[in-house]
């Protein structure tokens, strides 16, 4: 993969004659971050659940970057075991997939033994503290409301330091605050050995945390130059350029 955390090549998802994702080719470096954008329906999750293993494409391949393996064990996400899916990939979906009947604390201590992380007791701690989660860490994950489950859900997703974070609308149910320090440890990252891709309808989180950003209408994707990442006010007449041109064509 010379260096790439993520490529994708061809990948296409098809429902019946219902064309999900058309063929689409990706590549993603250590430390980038790629924003989609796009109307609701577009394929955006559809695309996230497939880069995440979670979906079989009907064409074409997803390939990561499996850190501490061999050659950094590039290899199919699909054909590769669970263990290294669970090691490549942390995943922030529309649903937290908490466990309702476990603690805040309790699902980080779960996902972390899943994971195989080193002292699971001692990482739930450090992310408790980190995303300030101590005042719920002992509520059952059924009784918080769709913010702290939220707030949940991405300690969790970070709980095994993936090499691929993805992540659907993950601002959606946070706080001002908690959102703002959610696109502080985003922001930080980049640059880092962690590759994201961030699914969001909001431009100016777009503008802060990303890379690079493409847009996805109907399942068909349109790259958008770097400079669209200037400002919100840039990045919008780009994106209504890109929908209107995506809808036009054939």
């Amino acid at each position: 993969m010379n260096g790439a955390a993520l490529r994708a090549t061809g990948l296409a998802k098809r429902f019946g004659p219902l064309a999900a994702l058309a063929p689409l080719d990706l590549e993603l470096a250590p430390g980038e971050t790629l924003a989609v954008l796009g109307p609701n329906g577009a394929g955006k999750s559809t695309l996230l659940r497939l880069l995440a293993g979670l979906m079989r494409p009907s064409a074409g391949a997803v390939e990561v970057s499996f850190p501490g393996a061999a050659h950094r064990g590039q290899a199919p996400i699909n054909g590769a075991s669970r263990q290294q899916r669970r090691a490549a990939v942390g995943l922030v979906a529309h649903s937290t997939f908490l466990t309702a009947q476990l603690t805040a604390r309790e699902n980080l201590v779960f996902a972390a033994r899943l994971y195989g992380v080193p002292q699971p007791e001692a990482r739930a701690a450090e992310l408790i503290a980190a995303h300030e989660l101590t005042a719920i860490a002992g509520r059952r994950a059924g009784e918080l409301s769709r913010g702290m489950a939220q707030r949940v859900a991405i300690a969790r997703a970070l709980v095994h330091e993936p090499a691929l974070l993805l992540l659907d609308e993950p601002f959606t149910g946070l706080d001002p605050r908690a959102a703002e320090k959610l696109a502080e440890r985003l922001a930080a990252g980049r640059g880092s050995e962690r590759a994201c891709v961030l699914v969001t309808h909001e431009l100016a989180r777009a503008v802060q945390l990303a890379t690079r950003a493409f847009v996805l209408v109907r399942g068909r994707a349109r790259a958008l130059d770097a400079g669209a990442l200037a400002s919100a006010a840039v990045l919008e007449a780009a994106y209504r350029a890109a929908v209107t041109a995506l809808e036009q064509a054939p």
